[in-house]
């Protein structure tokens, strides 16, 4: 499969605001500052596209992504990371809710990919994602990100680690070393019709 180009759809605040595209979903979940935004940027080629920072907690909408291919088109949705304190608790709460009723009732959700960060252990909150995930019988996978910062060694150890945790499939990922985009490009053309 060959991603062709992608487009910013829209920054949605809530469900309600998320538009109905008849396309598969794919829910990009994690704490803040792993790395969402750069693995969309990664995987479709394009610096520019999703929005980064080295402050946590950027991400406070729902930011959708289409992306299209010489199959069938997606879309990536960057949500809110988890686990940053620094907002007020009506903040976080209001963002909780918001992803609460995007996770559960979002019709063209396919799967959700959980970034774990490859530079540590699994952190108590990416846990707590993932039993909610799993409670709520909402298929996942995980993207071990920041991969080009530790040994080949020490990732092997790591994606055997988090796969023991959370037994779903476990795609190592660095925004810096293309050979890592493979994987994750094919879970894509597998899951995309």
């Amino acid at each position: 499969m060959k991603i062709k180009q992608a487009q910013f759809l829209i920054s949605a605040p809530d469900l309600a605001r998320c538009p109905a595209l008849g396309l598969n979903e794919f829910a990009l979940l994690g704490r803040s500052n792993v790395g969402k935004s750069s693995f969309i940027n990664a995987l479709v080629n394009n610096s520019r596209l999703a929005k980064t920072s080295n402050t946590p907690g950027k991400t406070r909408l729902i930011n959708l992504f289409q992306v299209s291919t010489d199959r069938k088109d997606f879309v990536l949705a960057d949500l809110p990371g988890y686990g940053y304190a620094k907002v007020s608790k009506t903040e976080q709460d209001r963002w909780q809710k918001s992803l609460e009723e995007y996770l559960l009732k979002r019709e063209s959700l396919k799967c959700c990919i959980q970034f774990i960060d490859a530079r540590h252990e699994i952190q108590k909150n990416d846990m707590q994602m993932f039993d909610w995930l799993k409670i709520n019988n909402i298929n996942s996978i995980a993207v071990l990100n920041k991969c080009d910062y530790i040994s080949k060694n020490e990732i092997f150890k790591r994606q055997k680690e988090v796969e023991r945790l959370l037994k779903v499939p476990v795609y190592p990922f660095s925004c810096k070393v293309s050979a890592y985009k493979d994987g994750i490009i094919k879970f894509f053309e597998e899951n995309i019709i």
